[in-house]
């Protein structure tokens, strides 16, 4: 393969692929949906997890007004789901009615929880800071949901039970093969 170099961050997508998430919130009687794929743990003391969304966005409202937040990760087979909370602004449409979203009960927040995650944690708002474009909500985890049959005894993601939805930009969506997977002990690797 050829490799090019330039000036810049081009279409900004070289770090694909994100698993798809879809961050809800709660506010005033409402809640929301929006699809994010930017997003990163950032501390396991205290347990920390950042979202970043656009200031545009009617979530942003609600996460700063209820100053709690929950993200969902989804399996592959929901990925319309994403796209569809991603495709409609929940200023003008309750999206969990309309895509008819099943939630779970939460049990810190009053963010929903999606029953079709595998996995969710409850935030509560930690921080909030705009950089660029965005603002990077950071939400300390108080609350986690996942179905324990996707995990391994490791309480690591078992591929053959669980298709995780990855989000590769430009609206595409792929996932993972369990044949993929290599464990790589960083201590024997480290030690060559």
């Amino acid at each position: 393969m050829t490799k090019v170099t330039k000036e810049g961050a081009g279409k900004f997508s070289y770090h694909y692929p994100f698993c798809a998430t879809i961050v809800t919130s709660h506010a005033e009687g409402r809640d929301n949906a929006m699809a994010v794929a930017w997003h990163a743990p950032i501390s396991v003391n205290p347990p920390l997890y950042g979202v970043s969304i656009s200031p545009r966005r009617f979530s942003l409202e609600l996460i700063l007004q209820s100053k709690a937040f929950a993200i969902n990760f989804m399996p592959m087979k929901y990925a319309e789901l994403v796209a569809q909370t991603g495709g409609s602004k929940g200023s003008n449409v309750d999206k969990f009615a309309k895509f008819n979203i099943e939630k779970e009960e939460s049990i810190k927040t009053n963010a929903p929880v999606l029953k079709k995650a595998y996995a969710a944690y409850e935030c509560e708002l930690y921080d909030h800071i705009t950089l660029g474009d965005h603002v990077w909500c950071v939400g300390k985890i108080v609350a986690v949901h996942y179905e324990q049959e996707a995990f391994n005894d490791k309480d690591l993601l078992d591929l053959t039970k669980v298709d995780p939805a990855l989000y590769i930009s430009g609206e595409n969506y792929v996932t993972t093969l369990p044949s993929s997977v290599r464990h790589l002990e960083r201590n024997d690797y480290g030690n060559r």
